[in-house]
């Protein structure tokens, strides 16, 4: 006897992207949620814009993108995640533009049966989504635009 897969369909579109306006973790969590009935345990990696950054006072962040090329690597990540991983759903978010100090700027949303496994892939996922992708980050302090070039 066989489970289905999905109790809610989504498009995959939906579940890797790049936006500029703000999201609500709430629904994103509820699209990944809504994949599967297998899902018992959904870890989550949320990044906000901070005042501080290597010593120096932050008023606000702006990020770009290289068009086609991030919403690949994101596409991709997610496959390697979904493939590597006991996972069943994983959900990446990364805001591009201007953002406030306190504003959301990347979401990971991962469903697997287990917790351990969420935790694991969620990790794995937000560590080479700073690495790989190409998202760049400007920090605007009193000294002026700074372009950030680590991936802490």
């Amino acid at each position: 006897m066989s489970m289905p897969r999905s109790v809610v369909e989504v498009d995959d579109a939906m579940l890797v992207r790049l936006q500029r306006e703000d999201f609500s973790i709430d629904e994103e969590i509820a699209r990944v949620r809504g994949r599967s009935s297998r899902i018992g345990g959904i870890a989550t990696f949320l990044g906000t814009a901070r005042d501080r950054s290597d010593e120096r006072d932050v008023s606000s962040l702006v990020f770009d993108y290289y068009e086609g090329m991030a919403q690949k690597t994101l596409r991709d990540i997610r496959s390697r995640a979904l493939r590597e991983f006991d996972v069943i759903e994983v959900l990446l978010l990364h805001r591009y533009g201007e953002i406030a100090v306190g504003d959301n700027i990347v979401l990971v949303v991962v469903g697997a049966m287990h917790r351990a496994d969420a935790f694991r892939a969620c990790r794995w996922c937000i560590d080479e989504l700073k690495q790989i992708t190409p998202i760049w980050k400007c920090e605007h302090t009193p000294d002026g635009a700074v372009w950030v070039e680590q991936h802490p």
